[in-house]
């Protein structure tokens, strides 16, 4: 079928097939405990999301974020909150993933209503993870949140050419695998078990599809459809003040059951650390640029960036300016490295000279 496509289509295809292995496989690793989370409000501003009767996705969804976020503040004194979106604003897909990658947040919560015109029986909740849609009702949804690119101005720039009614353009979506995958997979189950068992919604499971706001988020990420809008009782329970504070509750123990056990996690490792008393070099670094082939002359390639050098990961070449003793040192010089054109710069740590996921 592939000949059928258009050319387009195929430029889109490729260009996400190279993301993959040059950015998608390279993200930069969650470390330590659980500090924030980025909250995201779906749609919003000219961009109204799924309609109900009587409601706006985009009404929805920020009244249950900000509700999600108080919770969190008051219980996890400890969380800095951010959204991407704390009023009625549009803001682009590609928008939101920045802001959590800009934020390097530990944690990332995309909240939706879902909507079946044809099929108003339709009800449940169900979460999503970045991955190939399995059936076609994934599919479907997939392309209802990916249809907010048509709001935007750039898009066919932004996104390469990317089609979001197109059946064919989420071929490329079935080549990529997040590292952070199965984190977002517990995040994901936790999240479907307080909405069903406590809430008392209908089970629609865990699901993975091609969703663009999940593509290039660098942390743990989740997309969650709260219920049918299209449904009459479904869209009711969401335009209720109880429903919607039911809602972000579920939303809020799921993240503090999450957190509580990556944080016990994290220490139980680096007390065997410890235990075993070596003195580690630790080093930070700002990854700029990833390569299939290694780069001859790295002083002339990269003017104006400092103590360049290369490490191969993971079939590439990566290349990483500075060399800092701590975190905050090294994101300071990485917001340098972006201002100067790399964009997508991150940081990665090195332990004894290896670097450490």
């Amino acid at each position: 079928m592939l000949y059928q496509m258009t050319k387009k289509r195929l430029k889109f295809i490729f260009l996400v097939v190279m993301a993959v292995f040059m950015a998608v496989f390279d993200l930069p690793a969650q470390e330590g405990v659980i500090k924030k989370v980025v909250i995201d409000a779906g749609h919003g501003g000219k961009d109204p999301g799924a309609l109900g009767k009587k409601s706006r996705e985009k009404d929805i969804t920020l009244k249950v974020a900000l509700k999600t976020g108080n919770y969190i503040e008051k219980y996890c004194p400890d969380v800095e909150v951010v959204y991407t979106r704390s009023k009625d604003v549009f803001v682009s897909l590609n928008q939101r993933a920045k802001i959590a990658n800009d934020e390097a947040a530990d944690v990332f919560i995309s909240i939706h209503c879902n909507s079946a015109p044809k099929a108003t029986s339709a009800n449940g909740v169900e979460t999503f993870v970045m991955g190939e849609h399995r059936n076609e009702a994934n599919l479907e949804v997939a392309k209802l949140e990916n249809a907010a690119i048509l709001y935007e101005e750039d898009a066919d720039v932004n996104y390469g050419g990317f089609d979001p009614n197109s059946t064919e353009a989420y071929i490329a979506f079935s080549f990529i695998q997040s590292e952070y995958k199965q984190k977002s997979l517990d995040l994901a189950e936790r999240v479907q078990n307080q909405l069903v068992n406590r809430v008392g919604r209908k089970n629609r499971g865990v699901q993975q599809a091609g969703f663009l706001v999940l593509y290039r988020t660098a942390m743990p990420s989740i997309l969650v459809e709260i219920g049918f809008l299209s449904n009459v009782n479904e869209e009711k329970f969401l335009l209720s003040e109880l429903g919607q504070d039911y809602i972000a509750s579920a939303l809020f123990r799921a993240f503090r059951d999450y957190k509580k056990e990556s944080d016990e996690n994290w220490r139980k490792t680096m007390a065997v650390s410890d235990a075993n008393g070596k003195d580690d070099v630790i080093v930070y670094k700002v990854q700029f640029d990833s390569k299939p082939e290694e780069v001859s002359n790295m002083k002339s390639c990269y003017k104006g960036l400092d103590n360049v050098s290369c490490y191969y990961y993971k079939g590439s070449y990566r290349y990483t300016a500075g060399q800092f003793s701590t975190k905050s040192e090294a994101d300071r010089y990485c917001k340098t490295v972006r201002a100067k054109g790399y964009k997508d710069a991150f940081v990665v740590k090195f332990v004894n000279g290896e670097r450490i996921n």
